[in-house]
């Protein structure tokens, strides 16, 4: 993978020395995972730390991509790409969309032809006029290490199969977060 700096690091490295949640996005324009990594930057980095579990982010652009997209977002924890898709195809990870439609992230927003529009102009009005990878690339979700342990693994269906936050934080040991604008009743 590659940092936000143009800097190679092998894969292994992010989770060899503790567990980490990955999660791998379609594509930087793609509007459910803008809304899907808003969504991540909510979660504290005091619930990961206590933890000890990182969280990552993996697209499949160039890295010059990477800042931009952190601000678009607020997220503020870690980000690679993987420009090649190296590990995309490693994990078989599909592209296109799949059959089952009906299946719906609870973190997206938009709805399909507003959330398009949207990611077309970020595309027409970027600084770079490209689409930030491959558009049929789907993505996934894991949860990984230390070393070669593998928890968790979720591939992606299609746009919207986005694993809920708080399972994926639920299975790594981090405390979830609330992600309505709701305030939440205690009970006394």
């Amino acid at each position: 993978v590659v940092d936000a700096d143009g800097r190679s690091i092998p894969f292994k490295a992010l989770f060899g020395e503790r567990k980490a949640i990955v999660v791998f996005v379609r594509n930087f324009l793609c509007y459910t995972c803008k809304e899907y990594v808003e969504d991540l930057a909510k979660v504290p980095k005091a619930f990961l730390q206590e933890a000890n579990v990182r969280l990552i982010v993996i697209g499949q652009s160039s890295y010059h991509h990477i800042k931009p997209f952190c601000t678009l977002t607020g997220y503020a924890h870690e980000m690679y790409v993987d420009p090649q898709r190296e590990i995309y195809k490693t994990l078989g990870m599909k592209r296109g969309e799949g059959n089952n439609v009906s299946v719906r992230s609870p973190h997206v927003k938009s709805n399909t032809l507003l959330g398009s529009i949207r990611s077309m102009w970020r595309a027409m009005t970027g600084p770079a006029f490209d689409f930030q990878g491959d558009p049929a690339q789907q993505g996934g979700a894991l949860i990984l290490g230390p070393g070669n342990e593998v928890h968790f693994l979720h591939l992606d269906k299609n746009r919207l199969d986005h694993v809920p936050i708080n399972t994926i934080l639920q299975l790594a040991g981090v405390r979830t977060v609330n992600f309505t604008n709701k305030p939440q009743i205690i009970d006394i």
